[in-house]
């Protein structure tokens, strides 16, 4: 074996080896990383962006605003695949109505009269003093006392009704889809974050596997060299190796679906860790996503929320009149009528802000979280593995295509730098 021979020998398996780990390495990074677009503006690119395919533009490369540079995959789709993750995961767990009855309603009830029975004396002092602060002023103490006693009296069971009222109209008040796309994008390090708690060993896999993958495929284009000593070999051969080590990275995590004694790893590494993967999944949409602080600030700042009020103040209003009791007739003409309504509209409106309060219970929410976690855990538990994978892999299987790409740029870099350095 001639000096030559031995170069290509040792170096070809070496440079596919490092370049099909550095492949999968760096290709894990372009899923993840940066959170953030970072890059720098390219003159001209601004006015060329409208021009371009979508297909180009929708690649997390370039920006409208004529930026050249990068942005994880998973990040920079946080819209898209926080949509088909709701389509093909969410949506098949259950509806916006079953997660809010996990979430009990009659526990929020109590929780919400809890927090709204030491507030309410407030609230009825502010918006006396700011709609017929004469009239209040006038009122014998005795009075008052008794208007916030029937008030604090009845709100057990008008709060009861409110959360019943919303249990049974929430399809209506919250956009499930809306409200965790919205949170996904005002928060995307958390699709990474999911990603990755929950695919971490089978990333790893994928990194490694480019290495071992990478070597016997360098014997290979050795042999073939043999055959074919032309110095467009190598270049080529780095593109096939390249793409091959990403795609079959993938496709070892997620294929095949159900087991098969034909495919050396028998079946989807994931689809393997089905049980595993469920906990962690159904752990991360508890804590983070389908919260009951959350869901309410869906329901009182959403975009539905409008909706949500209505609903609020219409159950809240005949507080005011069974406050005044027998004497409403008498008070509405020592007032005049517009001036009553206008008590009674901005009792029900002030009074919504107990709700922010009690939605937002760090404390009793995570309370909750435990149910969502529970009836999320159980019903996945039940999907079949196609289900499971559709769930998983259809957030990234649109963008995958850009892997193999890069799989493939590397595999070319490497073949020409071995060119390079020790020629053809």
């Amino acid at each position: 074996m001639d000096r030559r021979t031995l170069i290509d020998l040792i170096t070809i398996p070496l440079f596919t080896g490092v370049i099909g780990y550095i492949t999968n390495w760096t290709g894990v990074l372009m899923l993840f990383r940066p959170v953030q677009f970072h890059g720098f503006r390219v003159p001209g690119l601004r006015v060329l962006f409208p021009l371009l395919p979508r297909r180009v533009r929708i690649l997390p490369l370039i920006r409208y605003d004529g930026r050249l540079g990068w942005q994880g995959i998973v990040p920079s789709r946080a819209d898209k695949m926080a949509s088909i993750s709701v389509d093909k995961g969410l949506a098949k767990l259950g509806s916006i109505g079953d997660f809010y009855r996990e979430l009990e309603p009659d526990k929020i009830a109590e929780h919400l009269a809890a927090v709204a029975q030491t507030e309410i004396r407030d609230v009825v002092e502010k918006i006396m003093e700011q709609e017929n602060p004469q009239l209040w002023h006038d009122l014998p103490p005795i009075i008052k006392e008794a208007v916030f006693a029937r008030v604090r009296s009845q709100l057990p069971g008008i709060v009861r009704s409110i959360t019943e009222e919303i249990g049974q109209n929430v399809d209506q008040l919250i956009d499930a889809k809306l409200m965790v796309i919205s949170y996904f994008v005002k928060n995307p390090e958390l699709l990474n974050e999911l990603f990755l708690i929950m695919g971490r060993k089978e990333l790893t896999f994928m990194q490694n596997f480019g290495f071992y993958f990478g070597v016997p495929m360098g014997f290979a284009l050795f042999g073939i060299l043999q055959v074919a000593p032309y110095w467009w070999v190598l270049p080529i051969g780095g593109v096939v190796i390249g793409w091959t080590v990403n795609y079959l990275g993938i496709t070892m995590i997620f294929e095949p679906v159900f087991p098969n004694k034909w495919v050396p790893w028998r079946q989807g590494l994931m689809i393997k860790r089905q049980a595993e993967v469920t906990q962690l999944y159904s752990r991360m949409v508890a804590d983070r996503v389908i919260t009951l602080q959350n869901i309410g600030n869906e329901l009182l700042t959403g975009p539905r929320s409008d909706r949500t009020l209505q609903l609020l103040e219409d159950s809240l209003r005949p507080a005011v009149d069974n406050a005044v009791g027998p004497a409403r007739a008498a008070v509405r003409v020592a007032i005049g009528t517009k001036e009553y309504d206008q008590i009674r509209s901005s009792v029900a409106t002030e009074a919504t802000g107990f709700a922010p309060i009690a939605f937002n219970d760090a404390e009793f929410s995570r309370q909750q979280s435990s149910r969502i976690y529970r009836f999320i855990s159980g019903q996945m538990t039940q999907m079949g593995p196609d289900d499971f994978v559709e769930m998983l892999r259809s957030a990234i299987k649109q963008d995958e295509w850009l892997l193999f790409f890069h799989g493939g740029a590397l595999g070319l870099f490497a073949g020409f730098l071995h060119l390079a350095i020790f020629g053809v």
